[in-house]
């Protein structure tokens, strides 16, 4: 027998399960790229229009796990989904909600979704096990993007540009960098949903997960070393995220190797948007995870913007 993977209150009404309402804690105030601060600083966003710092969306991926595990059990841990698409952002001290449809018997991809108190809508996707990539929220919404038009921040960049592979492990206790100033350890002290399974090896595999939630730090940890032609500084954001166990879980203190692919490029009238496939291989160079995001670029944050828009375009 192994320690059970959540003890948390789930309220079934209206066809969907409900987590409790949480504070996600904001640990990204010191987060620097290109030598500037984030989105995810009080001072930054506020200059953006936000009324503060965000709290980075997969933080709220740590809600939805016990709600995927009654529903999926184990399988979720080993081939889990979420794929999201990022609507409004949460700030530090309010409250959240997660819910996921309430499945058909045998059914694999559910609905979710994410509220504030007010009602505000902070997430909606796609949950599922066990498929194949094309039932998720954020692969129907590839296919429904618009071309990119007048790029300057995007503007050297190519669909299909890959970057190198890199080697990435994360330890309890090793800082992830300037992307993430701060360990797995000092995670779990606050994250919003505990689990013995991250902690210690009272579970199925015998050693220590890492949550979903930080899935997304390991991956993302030396992004920043092999770059893609991005014109700079300028202060992005996660507009779409999905994450997708192939054959997990990722394990703690084990190493790995990513490898990254721009499968996209978007844009509105605020941003410009890079979609990056990540594939994560183990040590026998067999896929375990990959994780699509849409890292969006703000305009305004760009110094530069419109004179390069005027030179490129007229």
């Amino acid at each position: 027998m192994t320690s059970a993977a959540f003890n948390t209150e789930i309220t079934e009404r209206d066809n969907a399960l409900f987590g409790p309402w949480r504070r996600p804690a904001q640990m990204l105030h010191a987060q620097v790229y290109d030598s500037h601060a984030s989105i995810h600083d009080d001072a930054t966003a506020q200059k953006l229009g936000f009324q503060g710092g965000t709290i980075e969306g997969p933080t709220h991926f740590s809600q939805f796990a016990p709600l995927c595990e009654k529903i999926w059990g184990i399988a979720w841990f080993e081939t889990g989904c979420l794929s999201a698409h990022y609507r409004n952002p949460a700030f530090e001290g309010e409250e959240v909600q997660a819910n996921i449809a309430t499945p058909k018997p045998g059914e694999k991809s559910c609905a979710i979704g994410m509220t504030k108190r007010d009602g505000t809508e902070i997430l909606r996707g796609t949950a599922s096990v066990g498929q194949d990539g094309t039932e998720t929220a954020l692969h129907q919404r590839l296919g429904e993007l618009k071309p990119l038009a007048d790029p300057v921040i995007l503007g050297d960049l190519k669909v299909g540009m890959k970057t190198g592979r890199q080697t990435v492990k994360m330890d309890f206790d090793q800082n992830m960098g300037d992307l993430y100033p701060f360990s797995l350890r000092e995670k779990l002290k606050v994250i919003a949903k505990p689990s013995a399974y991250y902690s210690g090896s009272d579970n199925p595999w015998g050693r220590p997960i890492i949550p979903f939630e930080m899935l997304s730090v390991l991956f993302q940890y030396r992004a920043r070393e092999d770059r893609l032609p991005v014109r700079g500084p300028a202060v992005g954001l996660f507009a779409d995220q999905e994450i997708r166990l192939l054959s997990g879980p990722i394990f703690v203190g084990e190493s790995y190797t990513t490898e990254r692919e721009v499968v996209a490029l978007s844009g509105s009238r605020r941003t410009e948007s890079m979609w990056v496939r990540t594939t994560v291989f183990a040590a026998d160079g067999k896929p375990v995870a990959t994780m699509l995001l849409n890292l969006a670029s703000i305009k305004d944050s760009y110094a530069n913007y419109q004179r390069e828009h005027k030179q490129l375009y007229g």
